[in-house]
């Protein structure tokens, strides 16, 4: 896997396909792909109906009189398979180039899987089932390295994962100082600390002030290099917005939510303190 993340001559395939996904008119229907609605990408729970739908035929076609359940099975995961390959391809797209470039070898792979699954289908309804039973096996061998380049890609890479999800670990309880409000420009996010964490801070044309976490919790990009419109912040990497309000992601292809912090001027200096996302009950 360390060899195909440094493999560079993926990156001709990978930025044609990348710039085709992007160009596909999917309006609003691209953050329903990428999960926002959800909290958290959506394409792992797609992929739950061909996998279990395959493996599970796997099972039937060694089970005596399992062999025409098996078949259907075989069936619902070819259905199943294209909402969860649109779901991973509009994800992929907004990828960096190491992930990419594993996630090329995922998706080759779970092509190939289907392959073998149509192959099997076919086989088996044209009067071949053995033939139909081995290419249904090299499906599934098939599928298991996808899977194991996916989770290469998911838990190695964090493809997919919050990047922000540290920030209420790592700021301590209370208010503190962040720097002069004069010393901010107004209308445009600049970077500021709060001990190790970077926030992003937002000046308002009335000298109040908004602040978010800087590290995007899609990818990990820097807010306060994006631009401010519409009162959200556009991280400069792959565009997600943020409402400055209160950090929810308005637009993906984030899927959480941007750490906010509440904010104070005291003798000229403005003070932060990281917002409880989930405040107890009056």
């Amino acid at each position: 896997m360390g060899r195909i993340e440094q493999a560079r001559s993926l990156d001709g395939p990978a930025e044609a396909l990348r710039s085709a996904v992007r160009a596909v008119p999917l309006g609003k229907g691209r953050d329903l792909l990428h999960g926002r609605w959800l909290g958290h990408p959506v394409h792992p729970v797609l992929i739950e109906v061909p996998v279990g739908a395959w493996i599970s035929s796997a099972v039937l076609d060694w089970t005596p009189g399992g062999r025409r359940g098996a078949g259907l099975l075989i069936a619902v995961g070819l259905g199943g398979a294209v909402p969860a390959a649109l779901a991973g391809l509009v994800d992929w797209a907004e990828l960096e180039r190491e992930q990419a470039r594993v996630g090329l070898l995922h998706a080759t792979l779970n092509v190939g899987a289907l392959g073998w699954y149509a192959a099997s289908l076919k086989a088996r309804l044209t009067g071949h089932p053995f033939r139909g039973r081995a290419y249904a096996l090299a499906g599934l061998c098939t599928m298991g390295a996808a899977a194991a380049a996916g989770g290469h890609l998911a838990y190695r890479q964090a493809s997919g994962a919050n990047h922000a999800e540290a920030v209420p670990h790592l700021v301590p309880p209370g208010w503190h100082p962040v720097g002069p409000v004069d010393a901010l420009p107004q209308g445009r996010p600049v970077r500021r600390m709060v001990g190790e964490v970077a926030l992003a801070v937002v000046r308002d044309g009335d000298g109040s002030c908004r602040v978010l976490a800087d590290q995007c919790s899609h990818d990990g990009g820097p807010l306060s290099e994006g631009e401010v419109e519409d009162g959200c912040l556009h991280c400069p990497w792959h565009g997600s917005a943020f409402r400055l309000a209160d950090g929810w992601n308005a637009a993906g292809p984030a899927t959480a939510p941007q750490p906010v912090f509440d904010t104070r001027v005291q003798d000229g200096q403005l003070h932060v303190r990281l917002r409880d996302p989930h405040p107890a009950p009056h």
